[in-house]
């Protein structure tokens, strides 16, 4: 066995705990409002996040990755593959160990700055700093930024609608009837273009402008439709009270979190998968490729580290996320799954940057704002904060001993 297959069969472990950090952590995080909120209880997050991920990471996953992600670095330019390997196994073990880190403390970071970080840190090291992209890494910080106030904004904006349309006139029932299944269409809408331009599957289709729009707008009016007559059932049954308007936005959380279990295994897999598939070709071909074919078997694997993540360790950061930074109710947890999706497709077809674990904390952040600075812990926020800050350096700074270790044991 040669130094190639002896990094292949250790990066597949270090591949599976970074997908299993994935899980804990960020997939957790995009559960959350809808545990907070009560719509569904953590065993259930459990169940639909491990097995829709495991579905959309195998199924809907694309099976063709960049290696090197997010191309913070220029790793052609290194030249020795070796180096490549060896900072390849270096950064997933880096980063994987960052998120483990955060998980165990509760607090959610985004696992796509923690690989970026640690990437960043062996090329540095390795090829020095003209083969990093130093603008892509400045796209990086600006997310920081763009992400949790750009989805506090609409969280802000959506709740308060649903404040004012809703809870701040007489007969709640009468108007969450009308106004239920308008969110419902507009939620539609927000999930058809998302799985059209976000997913794999969604691309590969390769739908003109037109035919995007004619496939979303009929999905709307169904939507639509469906909820008329699931809020006209559900108002038969409830009294017209707050409780009884949580109860139809409940429904249309479950179904939210759902979407977003699914496309999370879609999208977020190749952040586990990337890098192994990068050492698998380097063992192969002992050749750098920028992009890799990846056997459906990883992908599987992939999916079960981000099933087992959540089962084992999700209940942490959801509980952060769901329940400490502020209270959430049903319409609030509707709010934020809203924003946040809302916030990733539209800074996605921009070509902004943007975490969707930053989105997801900005919005719950814009929900409790909604109600006055009282209500948002800002201790527990400030700590997340200080995370995403640490996040990029120390990723960087763990990949360049755990590199520097295996180069001088080796060379």
């Amino acid at each position: 066995m040669d130094i190639y297959d002896l990094f292949y069969i250790l990066s597949l472990g270090a591949g599976f705990l970074m997908a299993f950090n994935l899980g804990a952590n960020d997939v957790a995080n995009s559960m959350a409002s809808a545990v907070g909120a009560r719509a569904i209880t953590v065993r259930q997050a459990v169940l639909i996040a491990g097995a829709l991920n495991f579905v959309g990471a195998v199924f809907l996953g694309s099976h063709v990755t960049a290696t090197v992600s997010k191309g913070i670095i220029n790793a052609s330019a290194i030249g020795d593959p070796k180096l490549i390997l060896l900072g390849m196994f270096a950064a997933l073990i880096a980063a994987s160990l960052w998120v483990l880190i955060a998980t165990l403390t509760a607090l959610p970071v985004s696992s796509t700055h923690s690989i970026v970080g640690a990437i960043l840190g062996f090329g540095l090291v390795a090829g020095g700093p003209q083969v990093v992209n130093w603008l892509k890494l400045g796209g990086v910080v600006l997310s920081w930024f763009i992400s949790p106030f750009f989805a506090a904004g609409i969280a802000f904006f959506i709740f308060s609608q649903i404040r004012r349309n809703i809870f701040l006139r007489p007969n709640f029932i009468a108007h969450a009837k009308a106004w239920g299944p308008r969110w419902m269409g507009l939620t539609m809408v927000l999930v058809g273009f998302s799985f059209l331009y976000k997913t794999p599957v969604g691309t590969q289709l390769a739908l003109t402008r037109t035919e995007s729009l004619l496939i979303v707008g009929v999905l709307a009016i169904c939507a639509w439709i469906g909820g008329k007559i699931m809020v006209g059932r559900l108002g038969a049954e409830i009294d017209d009270s707050v409780e009884g308007v949580e109860t139809i936005f409940r429904r249309l959380q479950i179904f939210t979190s759902c979407y977003v279990a699914l496309s999370q295994g879609a999208n977020d897999v190749a952040n586990a998968i990337g890098p192994i598939a990068a050492i698998y070709i380097l063992a192969k071909q002992h050749a750098f490729l920028t992009q890799a074919e990846v056997p459906i078997w990883m992908l599987g694997m992939g999916g079960a580290g981000i099933a087992l993540g959540i089962c084992v360790l999700g209940h942490k950061v959801m509980s952060t996320v769901g329940e400490k930074i502020t209270t959430l109710t049903n319409t609030r947890g509707f709010a934020v799954d809203f924003s946040a999706a809302t916030t990733v497709l539209v800074a996605s077809k921009l070509g902004l940057p943007v975490s969707t674990t930053h989105a997801a904390v900005g919005a719950v952040t814009g929900v409790g704002l909604a109600r006055g600075y009282k209500a948002v812990d800002f201790g527990v926020l400030g700590k997340i904060v200080i995370y995403w800050l640490l996040t990029v350096p120390i990723a960087a700074l763990t990949s360049i001993i755990i590199f520097q270790i295996l180069k001088w044991s080796i060379y």
